[in-house]
């Protein structure tokens, strides 16, 4: 039995979220995901008004006339939820944690999911898988996706992205809408995201926090990695701590879209301290204008 505060957590979730949904974003789920599931039917001869992207152009050179592929929509989608539970995801210096940030995107496209009859699964991760949902539909479903997700209590703190890559892979055969939302506070993990990205549809989602590039200057200050437990003295008001920082901080946002560009994985950037919706927003009307050319 969960707790009345958890229980009350989740009720503000959901209508937050499912008012979002509602309002704003199930035109942009179902224009950018609706007829990107389709599965290949047969070849046929070219008709005027056929798209030429569709052209078959070996079927087509050894008949020496054009013929097309036909596809046709699935009839339901499978999206997967790939979310970061690790010790770095307990973090947030402004309004809210990066895990809860995180919780509530997944709630968003979760909701988005079952509204438009797809079955949406839930991976949660740290070094190792701490917990799988198997894709299913309906309201009640989601809500125990949004309880894993912000509540969970995982057993490691670590992260190793790799390994919810590679369970991924196992547990999903057909092609899917795979949504990874994490810090990406990681390394190792390059390879299994060029494979994944080749058989679906990868979007990263980075939550980030504004303390983690700017760092108020209050002097000399403890700070403990929340994943390996190391501690470092440091003084905030040195210019070359907050060089350092920025420098860091650069380097790792350079070398992360890098690799999301090669793998062919499109990235949402949010923060903690700004309202995600509208990243959310922006990056699903650019992916349906790119769609339309």
């Amino acid at each position: 039995m969960l707790p009345k505060e958890i229980i009350k957590k989740i009720q503000q979730i959901q209508i937050r979220t499912s008012r979002v949904v509602n309002d704003l974003f199930a035109g942009e789920y179902v224009s950018v995901f609706k007829g990107r599931g389709i599965e290949f039917d047969e070849v046929r001869e070219y008709q005027p008004g056929d798209e030429i992207r569709t052209i078959d152009w070996n079927v087509t050179a050894r008949m020496g006339r054009p013929f097309i592929k036909k596809y046709v929509e699935e009839r339901e989608l499978t999206v997967m939820l790939l979310v970061d539970v690790s010790g770095s995801e307990e973090f947030g210096s402004v309004v809210s944690f990066k895990r809860e940030v995180a919780s509530e995107i997944a709630a968003v496209l979760a909701f988005s999911a079952i509204r438009n009859k797809d079955r949406v699964g839930l991976i949660a991760f740290t070094d190792e898988v701490e917990k799988f949902v198997p894709p299913k539909k309906g309201r009640r479903h989601v809500l125990r996706l949004i309880r894993e997700a912000l509540y969970f209590q995982p057993r490691r703190k670590g992260t190793k992205t790799s390994a919810a890559l590679e369970y991924l892979s196992k547990v999903t055969t057909r092609r899917a809408v795979v949504f990874v939302i994490s810090d990406f506070a990681d390394t190792g993990y390059e390879r299994d995201l060029r494979i994944a990205s080749r058989r679906h549809d990868i979007i990263a989602v980075t939550v980030r926090d504004p303390r983690e590039r700017d760092f108020p200057e209050i002097g000399f200050v403890e700070l403990e990695d929340a994943e390996t437990g190391e501690r470092m003295l440091v003084d905030s008001r040195s210019p070359v701590f907050t060089a350092n920082l920025q420098a860091l901080a650069a380097n790792e946002d350079g070398r992360r879209r890098s690799l999301f560009r090669s793998a062919k994985v499109d990235e949402i950037s949010v923060t903690t301290d700004k309202p995600y919706i509208y990243d959310l927003l922006k990056f699903f009307r650019m992916r349906e204008r790119r769609m339309q050319y």
